[in-house]
């Protein structure tokens, strides 16, 4: 398994021998699985802190629910969201803070406020302004596939091949992204599970996380508590299960596990303190002898 490091601004991540973790705070009133649990500054920055203390090496703020289907919200009640979070958190941790957007002026503004990662589940196609933004910033950003934007992506979506058309998409990411003065040793990609993928796409992603290995930068997986577990785990009479639930959890450590076992280097959850555990045991696995 290749290894990376990153480093700027202060901050360093060794990737590869052990195993990053993100863990993923939502300051929205409709995320899928934690929707309206923080929304005050004071309970996600607490949050915040939690999975800091229980071994997260990144927090990831967004202000917009991706989910399925869901519609966009205006820069002004994004930024009103995550802003004062991140101004709070950078007081309280060392750790890099990211901000999970697709919007240019939400990034900036976000780095302004102490932020020193992009997560961009658009891949800096749905903001022309993004690329410019994390240039200028010189901050790692991640690349993540998906099918169309999380109003259309779920719509039947088909695959000529599935790794190696997500492949092509990446590389193409990653050569725009060159384009604005990002260099590829701050680039994450991340296939983006869950993300106009059908339950089986999601699970032969998982299979074959090792192929992206020839894009030549750190792989970030994100399976924590996604519809694709949910499915495979209700019983026929159930519409959906509950994504807080302990199976859905276990569910999730499982694909935590593969994803890492199969070569990816972080992954971004909600659970931070299993998957610490998880990852340290396959960790081990992977550099026994």
């Amino acid at each position: 398994m290749k290894t990376y490091e990153l480093s700027w601004s202060g901050h360093s991540l060794k990737l590869g021998k052990r195993t990053c973790i993100m863990g993923i705070l939502n300051v929205t009133p409709d995320s899928f699985s934690d929707g309206g649990e923080f929304l005050s500054t004071n309970s996600a920055v607490a949050h915040a802190l939690n999975m800091v203390k229980s071994g997260a090496d990144i927090i990831d703020v967004g202000g917009e629910s991706t989910r399925p289907f869901s519609d966009q919200v205006s820069e002004q009640e994004e930024a009103k969201r995550v802003i004062p979070v991140i101004k709070e958190l950078a007081k309280k941790v060392r750790i890099p803070i990211s901000i999970d957007t697709t919007k240019a002026s939400v990034a900036e503004q976000a780095i302004w406020a102490g932020a020193s990662m992009i997560n961009d589940v658009g891949a800096m196609r749905l903001d022309p302004d993004m690329a410019s933004v994390a240039g200028k910033f010189d901050v790692p950003v991640i690349l993540m596939h998906m099918k169309g934007n999380p109003k259309t992506m779920q719509e039947k979506p088909v695959y000529n091949d599935l790794v190696k058309d997500i492949k092509k998409f990446l590389k193409t990411a990653i050569e725009m992204a060159g384009k604005y003065n990002i260099p590829k040793s701050k680039i994450i990609v991340d296939p983006g599970l869950g993300f106009g993928k059908t339950v089986d796409h999601n699970f032969s992603l998982l299979k074959h996380i090792g192929k992206f290995e020839s894009l030549d930068v750190p792989i970030l997986v994100g399976p924590s508590r996604k519809a694709f577990i949910r499915n495979l785990l209700k019983e026929n009479s159930q519409k959906d299960l509950k994504s807080g639930i302990s199976a859905v959890e276990t569910g999730t450590q499982a694909a935590v596990a593969a994803a890492v076992l199969n070569g990816a280097h972080m992954v971004r959850v909600h659970d931070v303190a299993s998957t610490r555990t998880t990852v340290q045991v396959i960790d081990a696995i992977k550099t026994a002898e």
